[in-house]
């Protein structure tokens, strides 16, 4: 399992990459795994000012739907529109192309609450 260690993880299997204000949003290894083979990736929140927990958008997979939960508030700035046409990315290289969305997040003090790798890979059993 494919846990990178300088990211931080939610207990809803979401990673973050931070890049200042800026955070990069996807699921990860363990997510799409147990996912399967992910069909469609769907964010109407773009552009939206959200809080943390809040429903962004969902990421349906051939037996299952899931809501994509955003780990810190903010404003969604960008979708990965790549998924639009190309899904399977996010089975095949979930912290890389299979990203999902960037937030310019409003409180930065609000990753301390995330997990870190040894925790997350705790959580899953690892």
């Amino acid at each position: 399992m494919n846990i990178p260690e300088e990211l931080k993880y939610t207990k809803d299997h979401e990673w973050i990459r931070i890049d200042g204000e800026i955070v990069t949003i996807g699921i990860t290894d363990f997510a799409q795994s147990e996912l399967g083979d992910i069909v469609y990736v769907e964010v109407d929140t773009l552009d939206e000012t959200l809080e943390a927990e809040a429903i962004f958008g969902t990421v349906e997979a051939v037996k299952t739907v899931s809501d994509l939960f955003l780990p810190v508030s903010g404003e969604i700035i960008e979708f990965n529109e790549a998924l639009e046409d190309a899904p399977e990315q996010v089975n095949e290289d979930p912290y890389g192309s299979g990203w999902m969305v960037k937030v310019r997040c409003e409180d930065l003090s609000e990753i301390e609450s995330l997990l870190d790798a040894s925790e997350y890979k705790t959580l899953i059993g690892g």
